[in-house]
């Protein structure tokens, strides 16, 4: 969705006998961009926080997502675009298009590395500090070269995500985005009773209302978890995408609200269920868990599913999120390019290169904790709430109000403040490990 296209048209132009998306389909694409990776590690910020302290900042952060999105909506309405790099290029100039794009490129080329991380563990297992937690392909069919991560990412990639990332509309997608949101509810209910099994069989682990702090836990690592929760609400990148495909601005905020109450239920329950189920020994991949060394009383067949269907959301996933990179690497890339959906030799030479980039990061790269504070603390953080913060603070359109005002000030010094401490946390515990 290039300039030299025209930012009013960020998709393939729809013709008048084309289907109109629905709210419900929108909520449905909305609610996949949201619930990806980040689900796996809400049950260990319940590790770090407690189980009322995570519950509030769930709340909070969803609460702050969808004033973010209303803000954006209402400044993009008022003005002559229709992307989130158009928003900030109209308050910020050249500088700010850029620094959206940039954002939105490290926040989702880092999502989707993820994901396929998380889906090399639930094939091929991962053996962190010498444990040794098999993948569901070693537990069928033994160890072998074809069931190994370079060979199991490589199947996944090519027959199930390539042609997911062909389709050239966002709309496309809401057949796949209704599928993964179905996996995920799965995973939910299959977690809930397993958890509640243990409950029964009094096996399960007595939930942490609330953080202990002792000498290895002090009150500035509770604020590493805040990034965490940050990047599994961020979904701005698609608010665009997804929005401009209605006819009234007003179902795409509808949308939004349904699929943020819908997304906090299912991060606060897995979080909860899966404290439950493995306590202090909760890994930040909690997908890692739910193998046949667990400890579980279900048996292993539940185990499976609940990896599998979360592996299998995580694919339907990964196109959205593709969707949105690779428009922003067009425009910023090729802006005097005719639209990208138009130029077949553009559009499958980005898509392979994000491809074939994604899949060699995630077969070299170990753990997502890390990965995931990294870009809460960075680029997500930009995207979800200090751009939209900044664009109402300057009010290029004339039509913020002072609750607007204040709210948008408050956004952006608690995200500067957690995000700083989050850093500088995670930089001084690097350099103690190391000393």
């Amino acid at each position: 969705m290039s300039p030299a296209a025209g930012l009013q048209a960020p998709l393939l132009p729809s013709s008048k006998t084309e289907k109109r998306p629905s709210v419900s389909g929108a909520v449905f694409n909305v609610a996949t961009s949201i619930i990806g990776a980040g689900i796996m590690s809400i049950p260990a910020t319940i590790k770090v926080l407690g189980v009322i302290p995570a519950f509030v900042l769930i709340v909070i952060i969803a609460c702050l997502t969808d004033i973010s999105v209303d803000f954006l909506m209402r400044y993009t309405n008022a003005g002559e675009t229709s992307t989130y790099a158009g928003v900030m290029r109209e308050s910020f100039g050249r500088a700010g298009s850029v620094a959206v794009q940039l954002c939105v490129m490290i926040t989702n080329l880092g999502c989707l590395i993820i994901f396929l991380i998380i889906i090399g563990d639930v094939l091929c297992g991962k053996q962190p500090e010498g444990s040794v937690h098999l993948g569901v392909l070693q537990e069928w069919f033994g160890f072998h070269w074809w069931n190994t991560r370079v060979f199991a990412l490589l199947f996944v990639m090519v027959f199930v995500m390539l042609p997911l990332a062909l389709f050239r509309r966002v709309g496309s997608l809401r057949f796949s985005s209704a599928i993964s949101v179905l996996l995920a509810v799965i995973f939910v209910a299959i977690c809930s009773v397993m958890a509640i099994y243990a409950v029964w069989e009094g096996k399960s682990k007595t939930p942490k209302l609330l953080p202990q702090l002792d000498n290895h836990v002090s009150v500035f690592d509770l604020f590493t978890a805040v990034p965490v929760i940050v990047t599994a609400f961020t979904f701005h990148f698609n608010v665009h995408p997804i929005g401009f495909e209605f006819d009234k601005p007003s179902d795409m905020i509808t949308a939004v609200r349904i699929s943020l109450v819908i997304c906090a239920a299912i991060y606060f329950s897995v979080g909860l269920f899966g404290y439950l189920l493995f306590g202090e020994s909760i890994m930040s991949d909690i997908l890692i868990n739910f193998d046949q060394s667990s400890g579980s009383a279900i048996s292993s067949l539940l185990n499976d599913l609940v990896r599998l269907s979360y592996a299998l959301h995580l694919m339907l996933v990964f196109p959205m999120l593709n969707f949105s990179l690779r428009a922003n690497i067009d425009e910023l890339l090729f802006s005097q390019k005719p639209l990208l959906a138009k130029d077949t030799k553009r559009f499958l030479s980005i898509t392979l290169v994000l491809l074939v980039f994604s899949y060699t990061a995630a077969i070299t790269i170990p753990d997502i904790w890390y990965f995931f504070q990294f870009l809460g603390s960075t680029s997500a953080v930009c995207l979800a709430f200090i751009f939209p913060g900044v664009i109402v603070l300057r009010d290029v359109h004339g039509i913020s109000t002072t609750r607007d005002r204040i709210i948008a000030t408050v956004m952006i010094v608690l995200a500067v403040v957690t995000s700083t401490i989050a850093i500088s946390t995670n930089i001084y515990s690097s350099i103690r490990n190391k000393s």
